[in-house]
């Protein structure tokens, strides 16, 4: 891939363009990424105040009882006054996937898995959060590894 950067006083604002030979799943991810740029925080919700959470802050996020958290990679869980799909959507341009039906995670801060009985991954996270897999997303979470996301896997 080719980066060619034109910085000029007489272009009124910045535009990207993007040329290649077919569509690919890292040119999906480009895009996306490029248009997520501008979002960066979450506010979440713990003990009554307000608190801004940057996506490299976040493990996981994870819905129960009809609410969202997201899990810390200092341990705590704040809620989140968004639907999972909503944040899903948010963070996904921050390599952030789908882990099952009800949780998403942060590929870059993936420790190690261990295969559960079940077919499940279990994954261990750099802070000692613990996630599991469910089959469905297993092989997706795979795909994205070996794309490039997460650095930190073993």
């Amino acid at each position: 891939m080719n980066v060619k950067i034109d910085l000029n006083d007489n272009h009124e604002e910045t535009t990207v363009i993007i040329q290649a030979k077919e569509w690919s799943p890292e040119l999906e991810a480009l895009v996306k990424q490029l248009n997520n740029a501008k979002r960066g925080r979450i506010v979440g919700v713990h003990e009554d105040q307000s608190v801004v959470l940057n996506p490299h802050d976040i493990d996981f996020v994870y819905a129960e009882k009809r609410k969202v958290f997201a899990a810390t990679t200092a341990k705590q869980h704040i809620e989140l006054k968004m639907k999972l799909y909503e944040v899903e959507e948010l963070l996904e341009a921050h390599d952030f996937t789908r882990f099952s039906k009800s949780v998403i995670g942060n590929i870059h801060h993936i420790q190690r898995f261990e295969l559960a009985f079940n077919g499940n991954l279990f994954i261990h996270f750099d802070s000692g959060n613990k996630e599991y897999v469910s089959r469905k997303y297993v092989t997706p979470l795979k795909e994205k590894l070996v794309m490039g996301g997460g650095s930190n896997a073993t």
